[in-house]
């Protein structure tokens, strides 16, 4: 994915580290932490900063998000994220020490909360840490995440989260002094919003686990067994349940409007939400989900199961979309039907939700950041 590099701020810096090390446990795998990694170094590189962005392990399947990347990349284990042994534990922390040596002062970026746990206790003096949580507090809590936050996130600088719901539950049960909230940025933003004519339902991600593309079909279909246009729903992803999820809409008898689009590169999506007139989201958990957020910078209105806080702040029940009750497929149903079956409705949604979006622009996100390190440095 190209994104563009965000104009320089007229002010200087002064005592600020000039420097802005990203860490992920696989930093060029596609998924959405890396998403936003790649889009936040490059604007950030476009601001004057000196940024790495560095993987503790290989990508088998590596995604290139940037065309002409302004930051440089580092990866420690030749290895894919799995097991690793002791010496190669030894060599990759030897390695890892040095490079962090060699880069010297700077504000590091720990991206999830095993990137903290294996990280922390290795970094140098000169080295100001800064945890950044892509997911929910809903999710963290069912997970090992609250847990590894409560017992190591204390020990660092800054603590960032998607959504002041997510950093006050954080703050609340993890007892973080320290919270800040940032949004994911949008990397572009779209000249003009889509008409929202063309009777057709996005549903965009990985097409396996979590994302439950299951439940939006079988919410689709009790949509369109209420109107008469013929709608049809467009998943855009891959993943290993595609076969089953065919078989699921032959079985709730959409077989014939459900549309497998496969992996579609990042240049033409434009297209894809140009085209849509409703994005729906059927996960079981997200944090602040680019999906949403891009659709709403079209103008799309959105349906979608009310997981987390980030969900809301991108979600404005009844103003930019419809949220339906975690799992309820009925009323995720009901409320694609009211969208699908109203023109009036979806414009005036898309249109607060075009509104809404921007905040997300990618100059305000990384006015936040700088406004972070601002903070940190006082």
């Amino acid at each position: 994915m190209t994104t563009s590099l965000a104009p320089a701020r007229p002010y200087a810096r002064r005592g600020l580290p000039e420097r802005v090390v990203f860490a992920c446990m696989d930093a060029h795998t596609l998924g959405g932490i890396q998403r936003v990694t790649h889009t936040l170094a490059q604007g950030l590189a476009g601001r004057g900063y000196e940024v790495h962005v560095l993987g503790l392990h290989r990508s088998p399947a590596p995604f290139r998000y940037v065309e002409r990347p302004a930051y440089r990349s580092h990866e420690i284990h030749r290895t894919p994220m799995g097991p690793v042994g002791p010496l190669a534990r030894r060599l990759g922390d030897r390695r890892l020490r040095a490079l962090l040596d060699r880069l010297g002062p700077a504000h590091i970026v720990l991206t999830s909360p095993g990137v903290v746990s294996r990280m922390l206790a290795l970094l140098p003096p000169h080295m100001t840490p800064i945890g950044h949580y892509h997911g929910s507090f809903e999710h963290a809590q069912g997970t090992w995440h609250l847990g590894s936050v409560r017992r190591h996130w204390g020990r660092l600088e800054q603590s960032v989260f998607l959504s002041p719901d997510d950093a006050a539950g954080f703050a609340a049960h993890a007892l973080l002094p320290h919270t800040w909230t940032i949004p994911n940025p949008l990397p572009d933003w779209p000249a003009r919003p889509s008409p929202l004519s063309a009777p057709r339902v996005l549903g965009i991600g990985r097409l396996e686990g979590v994302k439950r593309f299951d439940r939006l079909i079988s919410a689709f279909a009790r949509a369109v067994r209420t109107g008469r246009d013929p709608w049809e729903l467009h998943l855009i992803g891959d993943g290993e349940d595609v076969p089953l999820l065919r078989e699921h809409a032959r079985a709730e008898g959409v077989g014939d409007r459900v549309v497998f689009r496969g992996r579609v590169p990042a240049a033409l999506m434009r297209a894809e939400y140009l085209g849509g007139a409703v994005v729906g989201l059927s996960s079981e958990h997200e944090g602040l989900p680019l999906v949403l957020c891009e659709a709403a910078s079209y103008g799309v209105p959105a349906v979608a199961f009310d997981v987390s806080g980030g969900v809301r702040s991108l979600v404005r029940h009844q103003r930019t979309g419809l949220l339906a009750p975690p799992g309820d497929v009925d009323a995720l149903g009901a409320a694609l039907a009211r969208l699908m079956g109203s023109a009036d409705e979806r414009r005036r949604m898309g249109a607060a939700a075009r509104a809404h979006a921007e905040q997300f622009r990618l100059d305000r996100v990384l006015d936040g950041w700088e406004t972070l390190f601002e903070h940190i440095a006082r």
